[in-house]
């Protein structure tokens, strides 16, 4: 049983990653309802939210429907980490996530993200600060070094969890390899099953098949599976994941029914949550893969993400019903 300090997850709990532009409220909230046992924010600046840019301040929505859900939150000045763990504490999640791996240039070459990577003395230090500062669980991403020179996963691991963070996740990357080539899970694999770790263990990268997952539990021997890019466009991913682990046997593909069904559930949940414009807007993004796979369906995606109305989205989506019910 894996466990977030008294947050019970589950035996081999499946975790929705923080993903920037995808893990918003309404897409956690499909995730959620298919089978994803832990869901995280998008990850939130430290600065914009010491600036109360609306942005940053906007993905900390969270609803109860959600639970357990993680903020995650990156920077890399303490006094300002601080100060950000105080206004997340507010929102009332469950715990707190620390992006200590993101990639990106712009986030990792000025020391946060995975450029903590490159200064592990200073990343404990953080950590340590902030697990003392937090009334809530504080929880850490990363991967398993700057670079294939610096594999320093199980060193790091073991630092994080003295200062008392409550789970690790680990990325099966480094950063050098930003997300090219194959995630490498043998040195997660190593870090939990070093007889001086005790918190839970979950891996992530590369877990695009119901068998990937049943490998990272059953051969690897994690304590769960943090679910990223598979999961884009198929929220039906955990459903699969968990169908498989549970039987032995594949789920068929979601029926037409049920892709208009969940479209229809995400345009609301976004209009509800950030207005009928914007929510109209930013679920645009997700109609291709929800539709993915049906033949001959190009012009009905391009019908779909132009459609300026609620109303018109939703007139096609039941002639797309009509047409497509026999396939």
């Amino acid at each position: 049983m894996a466990k977030i300090k008294d947050i019970e997850l589950g035996a081999f709990p499946l975790l929705l990653a923080p993903m920037e532009a995808v893990s918003d409220p309404p897409f956690r909230k499909m995730c959620k309802e298919l089978g994803a046992d832990v869901v995280y924010t998008e990850f939130i600046s430290a600065e914009g939210l010491i600036r109360s840019a609306s942005k940053s301040v906007k993905k900390l929505d969270i609803y109860e429907s959600e639970r357990p859900v993680g903020i995650q939150i990156y920077g890399n000045v303490l006094a300002g980490m601080l100060k950000t763990v105080e206004i997340v504490a507010e929102s009332k999640p469950d715990f707190i996530d620390l992006n200590f791996g993101c990639p990106v240039h712009k986030i990792a070459n000025r020391g946060a993200g995975a450029g903590m990577l490159r200064d592990i003395d200073y990343m404990v230090k953080l950590t340590d600060a902030i697990v003392k500062h937090s009334p809530l669980p504080v929880t850490v991403k990363t991967r398993l070094g700057w670079d294939h020179q610096s594999i320093i996963i199980g060193e790091v691991a073991e630092r994080l969890q003295d200062v008392g963070i409550a789970a690790l996740t680990i990325h099966g990357r480094t950063r050098q390899q930003m997300y090219k080539g194959e995630a490498d899970w043998k040195p997660i694999a190593e870090v939990k099953n070093n007889p001086r770790i005790h918190i839970p263990i979950f891996g992530n990268g590369d877990v695009t098949t119901p068998e990937k997952a049943k490998e990272m539990r059953d051969v690897y021997g994690l304590d769960g599976a943090m679910i990223g890019r598979a999961s884009i466009g198929n929220p039906w991913f955990f459903k699969q994941v968990k169908h498989f682990l549970q039987t032995g046997e594949h789920l068929s593909s979601p029926t037409i029914e049920e892709r208009v069904e969940i479209s229809k559930k995400h345009l609301r949940h976004a209009m509800e949550w950030k207005g009928e414009k914007v929510g109209l807007f930013e679920t645009r993004r997700h109609y291709t893969g929800y539709f993915k796979g049906i033949p001959n369906f190009k012009e009905y995606r391009l019908k779909l993400v132009t459609a300026p109305t609620e109303e018109e989205v939703l007139k096609m989506l039941d002639e797309i019903l009509l047409v497509f019910r026999d396939i």
